[in-house]
């Protein structure tokens, strides 16, 4: 009977509705439903995938393999074993340019938002179902043994009569072994057991799952719970070694209309009441005064306080709080590793009474200069454990407590928001950052196509906006392409520049320049090197404080006390000079030990730069060497030459 029950689950929805593959409204396919035996014989998770429909989308292409499909599928879950699975989480391979718009019964890990391009797969996790029980705990109560998710999205390519179906399914979660799923027709199924030879992790006997790692964690923890409102606690801890946050933004979205009534510690972007006063939350708290009311967005945005509120009797008060958003890695201060805030959640309907919690979904952080963080779903943990507030030798737990998991992602081309320029003294030209590294919002009079024009070094100390005329002048006297549409700026607030300085037998040097082309300074800046090939052949840096991370290759570079302050940009002396950039300079040693086909012009380079985290853009290129220019020389009669002119150009 439990079996003719799931089976049916399966294949209701697609046996009465029609499975258009060709872009018709009339093309109907009934696929046959799951094998008796398939099901009988898992003991474990079964796992499904059924392909409902597909639809031509426009715009209508004639290249078929650029034409967007709009698709219905439908993924299900059922616990057939004797153990309860916690913390349900299956992996889809989709394979064809998939954009996942909407998942009912399941958040994205890898995704902030819906939608979401997942063509190269992606991991769902329950939401609000996130743990299945047995038939054994049950008494075969399918509704608690399994869960259903459907999905919609965009596909691409395949033609009118492709099924697009995911190269495979599988159970994530630890401990379970998936077979290679088997596909019948618009369907694929697996059957997911326990691995016997998978170890037990040691650990704890929790009624929730353990606590994860990440390279930021987000504590979400009730300490007080009423039948209307609670009060929750929220806190980050940086644990990446170039993880960090500068001025932080918290963003989340509200389940069930709730609104936040106060806030310590932190505070709303937006205080507009409209939202409730025009809304549920009017009828529901009609004698509430929503004027002072903190925030009434279903997706606030919060912000850390400045450090002069700190004391504040109100707002303040509480540790870790009132940084101005300033969130260290762990490697330059653990104090300064974390951040915290308190917030009092005014509830709606369903959820009335003090056991009713449900805690807001689809999390985002971000800072000024930063990493790129992806926040996963919040997952229900055991409750957090703290010191009691009266001194005395006791603990105090939360009332509940979830834990949000965001981990660093690279930025996608012409999102970062820094770059690095690479020059080196066995070549007169300078390579800039790449073209619109940063991104360009104004096209029309530069190109965000071309490559960017080399320069002589000297032009890097000045705004792009001045470059121009020496950019012109070097070209003419390398005599290299002027193109007719020049190439725009880097748009970059900071810039790195590399220029290798020496290199002779037993070593090399080169000077680093970090420039700051904002108004704004940066406190407890950082920069790090990643070097594949010879980190091990790092000897010193000068005028900066050095840290070796040996598990990423990476040197940790950080200003020395007193001068760990990365300053603004400023005018120029005359009304017509340039503005200045703010600047901070050091020289590295490196010497030769072990690598033996070491060359100058391959290995001289970092492979990743970071600035606050924040991945920068490379250029494509390296100097290379000038064919008859001597190893040690440089030609200063052309750099003579390329001053006079631009000069002569400027005036």
């Amino acid at each position: 009977m439990l079996r003719f029950f799931f089976i049916s689950l399966l294949s209701f929805n697609v046996c009465h509705g029609k499975l258009d593959f060709s872009g018709s409204d009339t093309a109907e396919e009934e696929p046959s439903a799951l094998p008796d035996t398939e099901l009988d014989s898992c003991n474990g998770i079964f796992l499904t995938y059924t392909l409902i429909s597909r639809v031509r989308e426009y715009p209508h292409v004639k290249n078929m393999s650029k034409q967007a499909w709009a698709f219905k599928s439908e993924a299900t879950l059922m616990n057939v074993g004797d153990e309860e699975l916690n913390d349900w989480q299956m992996y889809i391979g989709f394979q064809h340019s998939e954009i996942l718009v909407s998942a009912d019964g399941a958040v994205a890990m890898d995704a902030d938002d819906l939608p979401a391009p997942v063509g190269n797969g992606t991991t769902l996790a329950g939401n609000p179902m996130m743990d299945l029980k047995t038939a054994i705990e049950t008494a075969g109560d399918v509704n608690q043994m399994s869960v259903k998710v459907k999905m919609s999205g965009t596909q691409f390519g395949l033609g009118k009569e492709g099924k697009p179906m995911p190269k495979n399914i599988k159970l994530v979660n630890d401990g379970f072994k998936c077979p290679a799923a088997t596909r019948k027709g618009s369907r694929m199924f697996v059957c997911c057991k326990k691995d016997p030879k998978a170890k037990a992790k040691l650990s704890k006997k929790t009624k929730f799952p353990p606590r994860r790692n990440g390279d930021l964690t987000i504590a979400y923890d009730v300490l007080q719970s009423f039948s209307n409102n609670y009060l929750a606690q929220v806190t980050i801890d940086n644990n990446h070694p170039l993880g960090r946050l500068d001025h932080w933004n918290i963003t989340w979205e509200w389940q069930h209309g709730e609104f936040i009534n106060t806030v310590r510690g932190a505070f709303a972007r937006i205080k507009d009441p409209s939202e409730c006063v025009y809304g549920p939350a009017a009828r529901f708290y009609g004698d509430l005064d929503f004027s002072q009311v903190a925030n009434c967005q279903r997706k606030p945005i919060l912000s850390d306080l400045p450090a002069e509120r700190k004391d504040d009797e109100k707002i303040g008060k509480l540790p870790w709080c009132c940084r101005n958003g300033t969130v260290l890695p762990p490697i330059m201060d653990k104090n300064k590793a974390r951040s915290l805030f308190q917030i009092q959640v005014f509830k709606m309907p369903p959820d009335d009474n003090r056991t009713e919690i449900t805690p807001p979904m689809k999390w985002h952080i971000d800072g000024v200069i930063n990493p790129l963080y992806q926040c996963g779903p919040p997952i229900r943990v055991d409750p957090q454990v703290f010191p009691d507030p009266s001194g005395l030798s006791a603990i105090q737990t939360a009332v509940a407590s979830w834990q949000v998991v965001c981990n660093i992602t690279a930025p996608k081309p012409q999102k970062n928001r820094c770059c690095v320029s690479f020059s080196a003294f066995y070549n007169e030209s300078a390579i800039p950052c790449n073209t619109c590294a940063c991104g360009c919002d104004a096209t029309r009079k530069c190109n965000d196509k071309a490559s960017p024009m080399l320069l002589p070094p000297d032009a890097l100390l000045v705004p792009f906006v001045n470059r121009t005329k020496k950019a012109l002048a070097w070209a003419k006297l390398k005599h290299n392409n002027i193109p007719t549409k020049l190439p725009c700026g880097d748009n970059c607030p900071v810039s790195i520049n590399w220029h290798v300085n020496t290199d002779h037998k037993v070593g090399w040097t080169a000077r680093i320049t970090i420039f700051n082309w904002e108004d704004y300074t940066f406190d407890d800046w950082f920069t790090a090197l990643k070097f594949d090939r010879y980190f091990e052949d790092f000897q010193d840096v000068y005028s900066f404080n050095g840290t070796r991370i040996p598990g990423l290759k990476t040197i940790f570079l950080q200003g020395v006390k007193g001068l760990n302050y990365l300053a603004g940009e400023t005018n120029g002396t005359h009304d017509y000079d340039p503005r200045i950039p703010g600047k901070q300079q050091s020289v590295l040693s490196f010497n030769k030990k072990n690598i033996e086909d070491f060359d100058i012009t391959r290995d001289g380079f970092p492979t990743t730069v970071y600035f606050n985290g924040e991945e920068c853009a490379l250029p494509p290129i390296r100097p290379m060497k000038s064919l008859g220019h001597h190893r040690y020389s440089i030609n200063l009669l052309a750099i003579i030459i390329s001053a006079f002119v631009t000069f002569l150009l400027m005036h």
